[in-house]
């Protein structure tokens, strides 16, 4: 009876492990994007996408699964350029396989990889000698594109698609790499001290025009002061010709000169770098007298502008004086009782300052 249960029980198991194995034998899985291949007795049989696949068990075989997603391969090449100049380059390739020819990616090339390295070899040293250093970093994209397209049509014939290609590197020799940054930094401080100058030559330039507008108000300010002073005067006259009834012009302009004759005097004294005026006279008629206070009005005027400095130069006082009084004459007509000329031998007026 016990004999008879563990026969039973030992069939029971080895059935058990063979429906296991059969199903196992029977049924596949398969991944999202990877097709598995199914061959039976070792001829092709067909292709098997995502999902549970059924087969002939002990009869069909999966001989082989293919990806279908994008896989890239980073290629690393030492190559010349055309200057004699050894660069390392990596080229990175994503490439795929073709869904439509499966067959053709799993039973034509055993090893993509390879292929693909080989290939890329190829067109970069046949490419990249025929170009200089510099211009190497600048048409990378170019070499790039060549890449693609010389692998595209090879391995279109495989079933492998290229997607991309990339010159993700780029490296010369490290003694190029130091003298290439050495010019690189004179460069940049050549262009440094052109903009500098630039720069300084701006400031100049706008130094100048600030200088010149201001200048250019400063004589607009002045000729309005002086066109001021002349209309002051007209009306002066104007005014002193109504109140006094039977003057003249030039009589209105003695007075005024004598007024502003004292003024001066006035404004010389209160001056603390003078301490004393020497006044030429001579006898003579109050013309002769009026003209001799104009001549020392514009020397003392000038005196007064040159102890003042920050008002304006001796040349613009002198200027204001002549528009103010008139021009300066060197000698006068004498008198009835005087036979000689009436400035010819007087003396100058001379200033002391402290």
């Amino acid at each position: 009876m016990e004999t008879q249960m563990v026969t039973y029980l030992f069939g029971v198991g080895v059935l058990a492990i063979a429906l296991v194995a059969i199903f196992r034998a029977t049924f596949f899985t398969v991944q999202q994007r990877t097709t598995a291949i199914v061959q039976r007795l070792g001829k092709f049989m067909r292709e098997s996408g995502p999902g549970i696949q059924v087969k002939i068990p002990f009869i069909d075989r999966v001989v082989g699964r293919v990806n279908l997603r994008v896989q890239q391969l980073d290629v690393e090449i030492e190559t010349k350029t055309e200057d004699n100049v050894f660069v390392r380059m990596v080229v990175a390739v994503q490439y795929y396989v073709l869904p439509e020819k499966v067959y053709d990616a799993f039973y034509k090339l055993d090893n993509a990889s390879r292929q693909i390295t080989s290939f890329v070899f190829d067109v970069v040293r046949a490419q990249v000698p025929k170009i200089k250093l510099d211009d190497v970093f600048e048409k990378k994209d170019d070499i790039a594109n060549i890449v693609k397209s010389e692998l595209a049509q090879v391995m279109e014939g495989f079933g492998y698609g290229i997607l991309k290609a990339l010159v993700t590197d780029i490296d010369p020799d490290a003694k190029v790499k130091e003298s290439m940054n050495e010019i690189n930094a004179a460069q940049r401080m050549r262009v440094a001290a052109t903009e500098r100058g630039e720069a300084d030559r701006i400031l100049k330039v706008k130094s100048a025009e600030g200088d010149a507008q201001s200048k250019a108000l400063q004589g607009r300010g002045i000729a309005d002061q002086r066109q001021a002073i002349v209309a002051g005067l007209r009306d002066s006259v104007d005014e002193f010709r109504k109140s006094v009834p039977g003057t003249t012009a030039k009589d209105v302009m003695n007075l005024v000169l004598m007024t502003q004759y004292f003024d001066m005097l006035k404004e010389i004294g209160a001056s603390s770098r003078t301490n004393a005026i020497l006044i030429p006279h001579s006898p003579g008629n109050l013309t002769t007298l009026t003209e001799q206070m104009r001549n020392a009005m514009m020397e003392a005027d000038q005196t007064v502008r040159a102890s003042n400095s920050a008002l304006a130069t001796p040349s613009m006082a002198v200027e204001e004086s002549r528009v103010m009084y008139g021009p300066r004459r060197d000698s006068a007509p004498s008198s009835s009782g005087n036979s000689g000329r009436a400035d010819a031998s007087s003396p100058t007026r001379e200033a002391h300052h402290e």
